[in-house]
């Protein structure tokens, strides 16, 4: 049977397997999903101990209670999927009190401990909520915020990534590029599905779409909160964003603020999260196409009128005008992005990042300051393989209160370009600074000779 309980394991165990989004799936009616998942364990544990016990329904508790002072059995108790009625029940408030009941009783007291040997639940919200607090807090968490020594088992790791990309000859530059970005405890970690998918089939897009996630995705990000649309472009632009996750009560019916938008996203995966600087980003490629495809989705006129200026700044920065690309950033600063205020450089990168977001269709995410031979340079673009011919790399310094060709000046002296010159063909060389007095921009731009 397709639910739950398995025969006998090690120790002398059985395992008890409830698939939360099966019972879901195959409930005649849906407001009785619980008396469901309660009446299909209690059949099968009948067939299995007959005589124990009685004709009567009782609790999924009280069934295992009984089983252990008859028998001695003990359980593992495996729930996949634990927050599907959480998630996709969320305006069903019926539903959730049942299920909250539900789990109280099934792990919640002393009693329990008699007939568990062990709980685990898998699922995508943490079990830690104000609803279910009562029920549920003696478990261990383990989240996508805090993953813990779990780290290097909630996806693949990069060595074996490498081990597969050697195995099944696929460019592992690429497969890092497209889905790497997730750092849980210092641990690079890797999307499995993607990673499954690219190795086999050999196809590098989003595999994100074929997931029942996307669809969640969508009514959130247009979700009408201060300062979330910015958030979203300056993500999708390679930028950094704070988030406050403590505030989310990992209950999407309550979702109230910018932060809980972010922090559920976090949560599935669209979003990755440095725990040290509680900042969240755009992890990887793969992500970043997902979430344009879902802002362009919702057509917001920002977006479009945003993804306009920034093509003009691109466009120009090709052509090599200088003054239009100073004119195009101070544009969409004042514009755009008016929300960042210009303090220092790191500011100033921000704008710059943003700015050029019309690249990304064309580039990888910027590498902010990419090691080189004698320093950092401010911002790597590098073209994607299927452009790498009709467009180069971009190399740009940020200067603050002094001027272009400085900065120009510092990334030949510095010889940023040696770094990546194994990687691309024709590289521009872009300096930029900022005036605070006089608040203009001002640009150089040079082909870069490679002798």
């Amino acid at each position: 049977m397709r639910f739950p309980v398995t025969g006998q394991q090690g120790h002398g165990h059985r395992i008890i397997h409830l698939d939360i989004q099966w019972f879901l799936a195959n409930c005649d009616e849906v407001d009785n999903v619980v008396a469901f998942i309660t009446k299909s364990v209690q059949d099968e544990l009948r067939e299995i101990y007959p005589g124990v016990l009685p004709e009567e329904e009782i609790s999924l508790s009280e069934c295992l209670s009984r089983i252990k002072n008859d028998v001695g059995q003990k359980f593992i108790v495996i729930i996949d999927e634990w927050d599907v009625l959480i998630r996709d029940m969320a305006a069903n408030s019926k539903i959730q009190d049942e299920y909250i009941s539900f789990l109280r009783g099934l792990f919640k007291g002393t009693e329990p401990t008699k007939y568990i040997q062990l709980a685990y639940l898998t699922g995508i919200l943490p079990i830690k909520k104000e609803k279910t607090q009562s029920a549920l807090n003696n478990f261990d968490e383990f989240t996508m915020l805090s993953a813990g020594r779990l780290s290097p088992y909630i996806g693949f790791t990069e060595a074996e990534v490498k081990e597969l990309s050697e195995r099944y000859q696929v460019e592992f530059d690429k497969v890092k590029a497209w889905y790497d970005g997730y750092v849980l405890r210092n641990c690079q970690v890797y999307n499995p599905k993607a990673v499954v998918s690219v190795m086999l089939d050999g196809e590098f897009k989003s595999y994100w779409s074929e997931t029942a996630s996307y669809e969640a995705i969508v009514p959130l990000i247009n979700m009408d909160y201060d300062g979330l649309k910015t958030a979203i472009i300056e993500m999708l632009s390679g930028v950094e964003v704070k988030v406050d996750t403590s505030t989310f009560g990992n209950d999407i019916s309550n979702i109230q603020s910018k932060d809980d938008v972010l922090t559920y996203m976090i949560h599935l995966g669209y979003l990755g999260y440095d725990q040290t600087k509680k900042m969240a980003f755009v992890p990887n490629e793969e992500i970043r196409q997902e979430l344009t495809r879902a802002v362009e989705s919702k057509r917001w006129n920002e977006m479009l009128l945003f993804q306009q200026e920034s093509e003009r700044l691109l466009d120009a920065t090709l052509d090599l005008d200088e003054k239009v690309v100073a004119s195009q950033i101070g544009k969409i600063h004042d514009e755009y992005v008016s929300v960042i205020q210009y303090h220092n450089e790191n500011s100033l990168s921000s704008v710059l990042a943003i700015a050029y977001l019309s690249s990304m269709q064309y580039y990888f995410k910027p590498v902010r300051e990419l090691p080189t031979g004698r320093g950092f340079a401010d911002f790597v673009f590098i073209p994607k393989p299927e452009y790498k011919n009709d467009y180069p790399a971009l190399v740009i310094e940020l200067k603050w209160n002094q001027n272009a060709q400085t900065a120009l000046q510092q990334i030949k002296e510095k010889n940023y370009p040696e770094s990546i010159l194994n990687y691309m063909g024709n590289i521009l060389l872009v300096g930029i600074n900022y005036d605070k007095v006089s608040k203009e921009h001002t640009c150089r731009i040079e082909a870069y000779g490679k002798n």
